[in-house]
Formats: structure tokens, sequence, C-alpha cells
């Protein structure tokens, strides 16, 4: 997790990366009760859908009480066997947002299983009382929005790769990809137009870990950064669209 203030109006300091390696940790993490507004790399929502095929509640806070209390075996089960039923090509349901992200679809279980990152994040959010932004007000003071690195990275890298968690695969080329990230952060040059201010020993530690763990919080940090920008005026929309499907949430700055 990456902890950041705003200096000034287009100007994010880094303050704090915080290693979370147990979801204990991670609901201790949001417990964190001075005023914050965090981006999370996860979805918060289910494609509407496939919701609606499956007959589940079409109220975001219970469709999400019903999705946290299925087992995951029952969820790979229960999403095979919408996606077995449904043409080559056009396997999977797919949120509006990650159509406009180029994100993993929501339910997908594999490669990357962010249906299961979901099914582990998002009620230990609700049940700390986070709110998700446009989707559950609780707390507002500890706000959520769903991030998405990918989307940032793309934008700088093109389809160039930057981590793996494969020793074998954390090559010379994914460190200066890495660089290259860091270095178009702390210039400003990304659709945010949000500058990265960093301290030596950070720069050096977002380019030397080759998993990319340290710079997707970076990134996410910076979207969340980008949403409170979008707020200025109190509206509470945080950069997301009011269009926004209520169920289905939206990535911030897709």
């Amino acid at each position: 997790m990456a902890w950041a203030d705003m200096l000034s109006p287009g100007l994010v300091q880094l303050k704090q990366i915080q290693q979370v390696f147990a979801l204990s940790e991670f609901e201790q993490a949001l417990q964190t009760q001075s005023p914050w507004l965090g981006g999370f790399d996860l979805p918060f929502g289910l494609p509407r859908e496939l919701v609606m095929q499956l007959g589940w509640p079409l109220k975001y806070a219970d469709c999400l009480a019903h999705y946290s209390a299925m087992s995951r075996a029952d969820i790979r089960a229960c999403f095979k066997n919408f996606c077995d039923q449904r043409p080559v090509g056009q396997k999977f349901a797919h949120r509006q947002t990650d159509r406009v992200a180029d994100s993993s679809p929501s339910m997908k279980w594999v490669n990357p299983p962010v249906a299961y990152m979901m099914h582990a994040g998002v009620p230990l959010m609700i049940k700390a009382g986070v709110s998700l932004v446009g989707l559950l007000e609780q707390d507002p003071l500890r706000k959520a929005l769903e991030a998405y690195p990918g989307m940032l990275a793309r934008e700088i890298l093109g389809r160039r790769s930057y981590k793996s968690d494969d020793k074998s695969r954390q090559t010379p080329d994914r460190l200066i990809a890495r660089k290259d990230v860091v270095h178009a952060l702390e210039l400003g040059q990304t659709r945010l137009k949000l500058r990265l201010k960093l301290t030596h020993g950070q720069r050096e530690a977002l380019i030397d870990d080759a998993s990319g763990d340290t710079l997707d919080a970076v990134l996410c940090a910076l979207q969340a950064a980008w949403g409170w920008m979008q707020n200025a005026d109190g509206c509470g929309s945080y950069g997301l669209p009011l269009e926004m499907d209520p169920l289905e949430g939206w990535i911030v700055g897709a």
C-alpha cells in the first residue's frame, strides 16, 4: 500500500510504502482512522449482465452479501457454467468500465483471478465501514475508489511488460520499463497530469521491486489523487461518470 499527500494541485508526494502480506493486515490497514481516499487494485462490482442472468440481487449491497457468502469453488462452478453456455469469443460478461479501461472482466477467476480478489477484498472493506464511492456510503472519512495500475502503465509503455512474479522473467528489459514509468510519473507525463515527488531511496525502491507491487501501489495512489482533485468542488463524484452503473462500479480515471 502506498500512502501519499497532495502537496499542491498537480504535485503528489509519496510518504510511505506499507507492505501487507495477509488479509488480516489489509483489514487492519483499512481501520486507519485519519481521513483518507484510497485507490484499490481489485474490482468492486460484477457485470450487470452476469448478475441478472444468475438471478442474484440487483442492489449493490445485497449482491455483495450474496457473493461474499459463496465459496471460491462455488464461484468458479457458477461462473464456468455461465461461460460454458456462451459462444466462443463471448464467454465472459464485461462491465462497461472493463471495456473502457481494457481491464480483465471482473468475473474472471484465472489469469488473473480478479473475481477471487474481489471476493477476498471487498467484503473486508465493507466490514471495515469504508465507503465505496458511488456504490456504498459508509464512513465519510474513509473512501475507496477502484483503481487499475495497468491502465496508467500502458499509457506510458504501450504493451511493454514492467513486472513479473517469476524470477526467471525479471529481465533487464522489465527493469528499464520500470525506470521509464517512474521517470514519466515524476514529470507528470500521463493523462492524470500529476507529478510524483520521490526521494532518491523511494525512486530506487520502485525500480528495484521486480514484482511491480510497489510501483502498482503508487500508480493506484496517483489515480486516487486524481479522483480527489476532481472532487475539489465537493460534488462527491471523485471523477466517476454520472452514468456509472451503481451495481458494476467504475475504474477511476477510465
